[in-house]
């Protein structure tokens, strides 16, 4: 199939929320029912605190950066990957952002999250960590006292029920194309293909000795779900029986056929995908309406 091109593809969108375990990944769904607003934005200190950036005049303090920053450094060394200082600290921070705007609008949709479920929530935690102790031993070595972790939790459920708002309103259906490809690794390959194709060879045969396992079936796929913008435009002008010309991409150089083209339920697989790319662009286009003041 098409996943080792998607992953070459993928761009990172981490929005890290609050984790211990993995128990509150950003795209699964655990969230309290929202009630009728009654929030009350805080005043403002008189101090403000020591803040890596300022969000809708909401603080993201330099505490909980390097707290999540300490705590994502510690994530990639576990996995063997290395991360520049510069590199986890943008996205880190970016995530940070993301969830600030989504927790703001969660609270403007009247989502209120009440001290009763913050505390059913943390007790949650404290029962798969082991226990109250080992959950305040967690606190402490990644950074946070019993306050910051609080407020952190509190925003990562609060960005999460407002995710679900958004992804729920992705439609299940789209306008998909059945497609096929021939995938080389060379250009010159790739136009050697072209033109016997030209000449009047079989789409199908030709694909099957480029790639015998897969046969060069790519299955049913909606816009977007390529994550190249020049796959996807050639593949969506395609008429159903015809091919591209070559297409060259991270994953390749490929030429795709259009077998059928029609509207259909989407795939798991490509749901999560469509949904994955709503997210991105709300959070961009609420990002680029929103105030936000960087620290130098």
């Amino acid at each position: 199939m098409f996943s080792q091109f998607r992953r070459a593809l993928a761009h990172s969108f981490l929005l890290l929320g609050i984790s211990l375990t993995g128990c509150t990944s950003f795209f699964s769904s655990s969230t309290p029912t929202p009630i009728p607003p009654t929030f009350t934005p805080l005043p403002p200190t008189a101090t403000p605190p020591p803040s890596v950036a300022i969000v809708n005049g909401e603080y993201i303090t330099i505490e909980e950066f390097q707290a999540e920053l300490a705590r994502y450094e510690t994530a990639q060394l576990a996995l063997g990957q290395t991360v520049s200082e510069e590199t986890a600290s943008q996205l880190v921070l970016e995530d940070m952002i993301a969830l600030t705007v989504l927790a703001q609008a969660a609270r403007a949709e009247g989502f209120e999250l009440t001290q009763v479920e913050l505390q059913s929530r943390y007790d949650a935690l404290a029962a798969e960590i082991g226990g109250a102790e080992p959950l305040i031993q967690w606190q402490t070595s990644h950074g946070y006292n019993d306050n910051s972790f609080r407020a952190a939790l509190r925003r990562a459920i609060e960005a999460a029920w407002m995710r679900d708002k958004i992804i729920a309103d992705v439609p299940t259906t789209a306008e998909q194309i059945h497609l096929r490809q021939i995938l080389t690794y060379n250009e010159t390959d790739a136009r050697s293909a072209l033109d016997q194709l030209n000449a009047g060879a079989d789409f199908d045969e030709l694909a099957v000795l480029y790639d015998p396992r897969t046969r060069g079936e790519l299955g049913w796929v909606p816009r977007g779900y390529l994550l190249d913008p020049t796959a996807d435009e050639a593949v969506f002008a395609l008429q159903t029986g015809a091919y591209s010309d070559v297409v060259t991409t991270l994953a390749g150089y490929h030429i795709f056929k259009a077998v059928e083209r029609g509207d259909r339920a989407l795939s798991p697989d490509a749901l999560l995908t469509v949904q994955e790319e709503a997210l991105k662009d709300w959070v961009a286009k609420r990002r680029a309406e929103s105030e936000i003041v960087l620290s130098p």
